[in-house]
């Protein structure tokens, strides 16, 4: 499966290449960014970067399978990786989930939102769901306020692989009654 190329005023939205590994592994190594992500043993865990071309290829193999996924986030103007968005439902997860995450010299500039933004509707349309989820770590201030922007409802408290996470819901268009 080829992976659709989406784009904002300021972003391109396409599959992840080779080429991003030592970009990928950076925003993976720094204990920052990796503070609220994860889930289970990989819980605000830093990657290697052979653990990153591991993550870079399931992301590509959730293309494969389930015909949606994550982006790599290019800043188009200057060709700089700032990041990976897209759609996560990987086994065991019980809905198909936007997630998100940047390099930190990207965040505080509006990318995850204009990536976020050009995301949802494509998702939407490409899944057949009628909601999506996002799940973080509670405490995460930045992505509860992103995500509160994007019109997603904080459902409550849940669990994701034994992690207690905030569960944020995006509500797709009403569907026509039959």
């Amino acid at each position: 499966m080829l992976v659709p190329v989406l784009t904002t005023a300021r972003l391109t939205l396409r599959g992840f290449c080779e080429s991003d590994l030592g970009d990928y592994a950076a925003l993976q190594a720094d204990p920052e960014v990796m503070r609220h992500l994860g889930a289970g043993a990989r819980a605000g865990r830093t990657r290697t970067r052979d653990e990153s071309w591991t993550d870079m290829a399931l992301m590509l193999g959730q293309w494969a399978l389930k015909g949606y996924g994550s982006f790599a986030l290019e800043e188009t103007a200057s060709g700089r990786f700032v990041g990976r968005a897209g759609i996560l439902h990987l086994p065991g997860w019980p809905e198909p989930e936007l997630a998100f995450a940047l390099v930190r010299s990207a965040w505080g500039q509006g990318f995850a939102e204009e990536a976020c933004r050009a995301i949802l509707p494509w998702a939407f349309s490409i899944t057949g769901a009628e909601r999506l989820v996002s799940s973080i770590k509670p405490g995460n201030l930045r992505s509860a306020r992103l995500l509160a922007r994007l019109g997603a409802v904080r459902e409550g408290m849940g669990e994701l692989k034994g992690e207690p996470c905030e569960v944020w819901v995006h509500e797709g268009l009403p569907r026509a009654v039959a």
